[in-house]
């Protein structure tokens, strides 16, 4: 694990080339805390920072060369299968080290982008080709490792963040279009970017660059293929789940430095514990409490697991004080607007976690690969039709003027209804929008200052849109998961636990994001993943006699922070006195300042709504303009 960083010279480097690389690299220290080197080459210069995990001795350095000096890596991920990669493609082979590095490089001289589709694991990599002045960036299957990069007519720039491209000197101008997007969603869709000018690699792809340009290529693509296990029958499709989870645990377990796994009391992360502990002695588990919210509090149910079995489990208990004295860094490490509220409490497991091991194992993925969120099951009873259905979508007048908010269960009914109410008008694809959203584009609009939204091309937004919600076209439920995969999975989720677990030098390994798991589960039919009674059935079903029945049979929460009381009480000032103070939204020129001063009212109505989230990705967006656009 580790940040990588580089440039390519479609005419020439120089020594400023070199000092670009260099101070990018120095953004990338708390992904690589153990180590960091930059070398320079004619026309191309690597990084790479190192968080020490396989072969943690100077052998598995980098940039690394092959012995003849012909190609050089720069890798940050894991891959769990290189000792079979090794055995099988490089068995004569004298090997400098036990890495994973080495043989990723080794089978690239051999079988140049072919070697991509053979590694299991989570990777972003730069391997540069000395006698062809070709530069090959890669990544991962499902976007677990970021890869960035801007290109002019001089030169292509990439990185692991986004403040390593900006101390290599990258234009500092906002994608204005991308702005009622970021506001929607919260985030930003990859491959898309906040800054003008830089993208990310999509996943499963290469991107080649030589002299004469740049051609990006797929090496692997998730689709749907729910013929694939229509003929299992249930009983033996739990069992090939159980085998598959088990030996994703089982390669991903294999590490140089202490080991743990976070434990929240869900299902995913109670699985990947059960099958973990069946392979280590007392595996560490950790998980984090709400001393002054019992409502966001799940440690009863992570507690049960870690009895169950025997665990050596730690749970961080903390205050509201604990939590807001960490709201700071999550801002000070977000490099790009990202508002997913719940990298606050990523963010502070991680912290916490850290300072006992330095890989741990999570439940992500589960979710969007079996159908686990409330929306899954909102659209499958949507789909089913129904008696309920049209009683809820009856009172849609009523759940429009009644309260509504995330922090209680009463409200957070009425939240629910009118959502389900709004969706229920709408087309599959237009419904999945909404459900992804926080708002609709119009609304997303009216934050902003005439100035900006005269800049603002309207059809960039409809665009994106289309292309996320296109693959739903028919009653397959699969397509979406697909969806899910393609846009939350991608840039909410795993950016979230990135960013958080990076700005820990912490790293996070997946087993329900095995390439094997991901492809029998879109292998699935629908009844096999969920149900009007049951989401993420077949996981439910097949871990049922593992795992406490209390973990059964109540409301998902997912990892939530009381955001609205403490904007009410504790980060007010941050929001009424510098953030969104009048005169500073004012004397910027991006935003309303009655639409602003519209959304503090709401925050301390009755009728609060998601305005807290709106809120948020306002405060992640002004911190950011400050530190990186204005300043």
């Amino acid at each position: 694990m580790c940040g990588i960083s580089g440039a390519y010279a479609f005419t020439s480097g120089g020594t400023g080339f070199l000092q670009q690389v260099a101070a990018a690299n120095a953004q990338l220290q708390k992904r690589g805390p153990d180590g960091g080197a930059v070398s320079y080459y004619s026309r191309v210069a690597l990084g790479h920072r190192r968080l020490s995990i396989i072969d943690v001795s100077c052998a598995g350095d980098q940039p690394m060369h092959t012995p003849d000096g012909r190609y050089t890596i720069v890798f940050n991920g894991e891959i769990f299968n290189f000792a079979e990669l090794r055995d099988k493609y490089l068995p004569d082979e004298p090997l400098r080290s036990h890495s994973d590095t080495e043989i990723f490089l080794l089978l690239y001289t051999r079988l140049k982008e072919k070697t991509f589709a053979l590694l299991r694991g989570f990777f972003a990599a730069a391997i540069y080709d000395h006698a062809e002045e070709t530069l090959v960036l890669v990544r991962d299957r499902y976007g677990k490792k970021p890869l960035l990069y801007y290109k002019d007519e001089d030169k292509l720039l990439f990185a692991s963040e986004m403040k390593a491209l900006f101390a290599a000197g990258i234009p500092k101008q906002v994608n204005w279009d991308l702005l009622p997007v970021y506001f929607q969603l919260n985030y930003v869709p990859q491959p898309y970017s906040l800054v003008k000018g830089v993208q990310k690699l999509s996943p499963g792809h290469y991107l080649t660059i030589t002299r004469s340009g740049s051609e990006e290529k797929a090496y692997y693509e998730l689709r749907v293929h729910p013929e694939r296990y229509r003929a299992v029958g249930y009983e033996d499709a739990k069992q090939q789940l159980v085998s598959l989870m088990d030996k994703a645990v089982q390669m991903r377990l294999i590490s140089d430095v202490p080991l743990g796994a976070f434990l929240s009391g869900g299902i995913d992360s109670s699985v990947v514990v059960a099958l973990a502990s069946q392979h280590t002695d007392q595996l560490r588990t950790f998980s984090i409490g709400y001393k002054d919210h019992p409502f966001f509090d799940e440690t009863a149910y992570a507690n049960l697991v870690a009895k169950k079995f025997n665990t050596d489990h730690t749970v961080f208990s903390l205050s509201n004080n604990d939590f807001l004295e960490h709201v700071d860094s999550v801002l000070q490490y977000i490099d790009e607007p990202f508002a997913d509220s719940s990298a606050i409490p990523e963010f502070i497991l991680s912290y916490y976690t850290r300072k006992h091991v330095t890989v741990a194992l999570s439940g992500d993925g589960g979710d969007e690969v079996f159908a686990g969120y409330n929306k899954h099951a909102a659209e499958f009873r949507m789909r089913s039709g129904g008696m309920a259905n049209s009683l809820v979508k009856m009172g849609h007048p009523l759940w429009s003027v009644l309260p509504k908010s995330r922090n209680n269960k009463i409200t957070n009914i009425f939240r629910q209804l009118h959502r389900f109410s709004e969706g229920s008008r709408l087309a599959p694809a237009q419904r999945y929008w909404r459900w992804a959203t926080f708002m609709d584009n119009a609304t997303a609009r009216g934050l902003f200052s005439t100035n900006i939204t005269q800049r603002i091309n309207t059809k960039v937004a409809q665009a994106i849109e289309q292309e996320y919600t296109g693959a739903i076209q028919t009653a397959d439920f699969n397509e979406v998961l697909l969806a899910d995969m393609n846009l939350v999975l991608l840039s909410d989720m795993l950016v979230k636990v990135d960013l958080m677990s990076m700005a820990n030098s912490l790293e996070i390994r997946s087993p329900f994001l095995d390439q094997d798991v991901v492809e029998f589960a879109f292998g699935l039919p629908t009844e096999q993943k969920i149900d009007r009674n049951l989401k993420k059935k077949i996981v439910q079903d097949a871990f049922r006699d593992r795992l406490p029945p209390e973990l059964y049979n109540r409301p998902k929460k997912g990892f939530e922070i009381p955001l609205l009381d403490w904007f009410r009480n504790e980060l007010w000032g941050l929001i009424n006195d510098d953030l969104l103070h009048d005169r500073f939204v004012e004397e910027q020129g991006i935003f309303d300042v009655g639409a602003i001063r519209q959304l503090k009212t709401q925050l301390h109505s009755s009728n609060p709504g998601d305005s807290h989230a709106t809120v948020w990705a306002l405060i992640v967006f002004q911190h950011w303009w400050k530190r990186y656009i204005a300043g």
